[in-house]
This record gives C-alpha cells, structure tokens and sequence, in this order.
C-alpha cells in the first residue's frame, strides 16, 4: 500500500506539539504559517494527484472523484494563498518529495492496480487533510486563517467520506491473503 504521507503525518503531529502557547482548552496552539505551508503543499499534491487521477483512473467513480477534487482543491488553494499573502506568509512553490514520491509510484501502475493504489493515496490525504485542518480551526492563533481552516473543513469531510467507499471497495476485492 502506497503511504501517501508518512512524513507529512509527522509534520502535523511535531506542528502540533509545538510552541508554548496554550488555547483557552489548554492543548498547545498550532503554528498558523506552518500550517498554511503545509496546507499548500498538501493542496499542490492533491491537484497532482487528482490530474493522475483523470487521466490514468480506469473506474469512473474515480473519474469523477478526481474531477471533483480538482475543482475543489484548486478553489481552496487559491483562497489559501490570498489569505497566506495578506498575512506575508510564505507558502512552498513545488510539491514535496513524500507526494512526488507517490506520484512517481502512481505513474508506473495502470488498470484496477492504479486504481487501487489511487485510492488508497486519496484516503491517506484527505485523511491528513482532515487533521491538519481540524487542528488549525480549533487551535490556530490567527483568526483569518482558522476561519479558512473551519470553513474548509466540511468540505474536506466529505471528500473524506466519498473516498472511503472506493477505498474500502478495492480493499475487499483485494481480500486478506493477497499481501
């Protein structure tokens, strides 16, 4: 299985845990410059990913998964980075190398391994995507950008739940012996 953001989980719990400063409920505050760069970089990675997708997807659930997502993800992005440049907030300028790894996995598949793997790629962003965006709406010290998190966050929800499904899907045609 392709694991999308190994290192990106990482990222979000040391982002996390770090700094002093406390919210009202006593968690540590997340870094709200840290969070927009990685919530850019997420955001590039899942345009990437979701052109992939269109492209290689032999299901057309995916298909239109991945039509979905590039819409989706390019709206946000753009509203990301005119928040993140009102606030001088430098966001990366290239997708990072655990996404880029996993596109270069993707690009060598076709068929219902694509397909599969694809999935899986999906699930474990919007997974991450989920966190990430919780954690800025609920702990982020700058109201602008926890307001962008907290209104993307729906929205990121339920591309989470049409994913699963298609996941899980291939999940269960793949059966328990076949790793």
């Amino acid at each position: 299985m392709i694991r999308y953001g190994f290192l990106a989980t990482i990222f979000l719990v040391a982002a996390a845990t770090r700094g002093g400063a406390q919210t009202a409920a006593g968690s540590s505050a997340v870094d709200d410059a840290l969070f927009a760069a990685a919530a850019a970089d997420s955001g590039a990675a899942e345009l990437a990913l979701s052109r992939l997708g269109l492209e290689r997807a032999s299901d057309p659930e995916l298909k239109t998964f991945s039509s979905r997502m590039i819409e989706d993800h390019t709206a946000l992005s753009k509203e990301l980075a005119s928040t993140a440049a009102a606030k001088q907030i430098a966001l990366p300028s290239a997708v990072g190398p655990c996404p880029r790894f996993t596109l270069q996995s993707l690009s060598g598949l076709s068929g219902e391994h694509f397909d599969k793997c694809y999935a899986e790629a999906q699930l474990a962003a919007h997974k991450e995507a989920v966190a990430a965006f919780t954690a800025e709406s609920e702990r982020g010290t700058d109201p602008d950008m926890k307001a962008l998190a907290a209104k993307a966050l729906p929205k990121l929800k339920e591309h989470l739940s049409m994913i699963k499904p298609i996941a899980m899907r291939y999940e269960k045609a793949e059966g328990p012996d076949s790793r």
